[in-house]
């Protein structure tokens, strides 16, 4: 291998125009975002989500725009069977893909004396083991064909940075965020990019539902935390754009606010001040669950 190609690797997918792009978690928030702004690109599109309704209502919009759906099907991706049977559906029916997205996620919050083995649980079926099975079963086929190609995993700022009370998620984003990175290098000789999509906040329903277990989310003390959190939430729209152009430039680490680019820097250059701040953050919350209990 020359020395330019480990240094530099051309997009492999640097348009997804006639491309097809399967993208979980597409029934709404990111995944959905993703899935129109694709269809706005000129993808083919294969699309899956849990929510059976709310999936087919996205394509049948996508479709009524001009877009293209070339199959959905409603399933559980932390379900291997059926993520064994989705994948062979999609084989049959549709071919191999250009582009893995890895978009669907849970979320649940809580210090570890209020989580329970279920929120772990769920949080790494869902987060860690449902991309991996995605993985298991759609990206050998493009190994095989040769032709290149991208698969993209979200992660999370949480896979990124210690975030308080975040340790049954971050078990999962870290984990998907350690997949891609060694995938990175091991697809690069089969020209396949990698992307790990690391989020900070983002409007999404998820962020309206998330357990924050031990504490009652409808104090107006903890409603106060979450109105500052959306303020500098982003939209699903941008974080869309961002994954998109994350994968025709192939970029590894897609930030999709400038706070989780800044926060990873900072832990990065600045180990103590960044776990003094991490300290301080976990204190306040800590207050604010507090008087959320008295």
């Amino acid at each position: 291998m020359a020395l330019k190609d480990l240094v530099l690797m051309k997009p492999p997918v640097p348009t997804l125009r006639g491309r097809t792009v399967l993208i979980t978690g597409a029934a709404s928030g990111i995944g959905k975002a993703t899935a129109i702004a694709a269809a706005r690109d000129g993808a083919r599109l294969v699309l899956t989500d849990l929510r059976a309704d709310d999936l087919d209502a996205v394509a049948a919009d996508i479709c009524r725009s001009g877009g293209t759906v070339v199959l959905h099907r409603a399933g559980d991706v932390s379900d291997y069977d059926w993520v064994v049977a989705f994948a062979r559906e999609v084989d049959d029916q549709v071919g191999t893909m250009d582009v893995v997205m890895n978009v669907a996620g849970i979320s649940a919050w809580g210090t570890v004396e209020n989580l329970e083995h279920r929120h772990w649980r769920s949080m790494v079926d869902v987060n860690l083991m449902g991309p991996i099975h995605i993985i298991e079963c759609f990206v050998p086929q493009m190994v095989r064909r040769g032709e290149g190609g991208h698969l993209v995993n979200v992660s999370s700022a949480a896979g990124l940075l210690a975030l308080p009370w975040h340790a049954a998620y971050s078990a999962s984003k870290f984990g998907i965020r350690g997949v891609s990175e060694v995938l990175r290098m091991d697809l690069r000789r089969h020209n396949i990019g990698v992307s790990v999509v690391c989020p900070g906040g983002v409007a999404t329903p998820l962020v309206g539902t998330v357990d924050i277990v031990g504490v009652d989310r409808n104090d107006p003390r903890v409603r106060k935390q979450m109105d500052n959190f959306h303020k500098i939430a982003v939209s699903p729209e941008k974080a869309a754009a961002a994954i998109i152009t994350g994968v025709e430039k192939n970029r590894f680490i897609v930030y999709t606010s400038f706070d989780t680019r800044f926060g990873y820097w900072w832990k990065r250059k600045f180990a103590l001040p960044y776990e003094v701040v991490m300290r301080i953050a976990n204190n306040r919350f800590s207050k604010v669950a507090a008087r959320a209990r008295a």
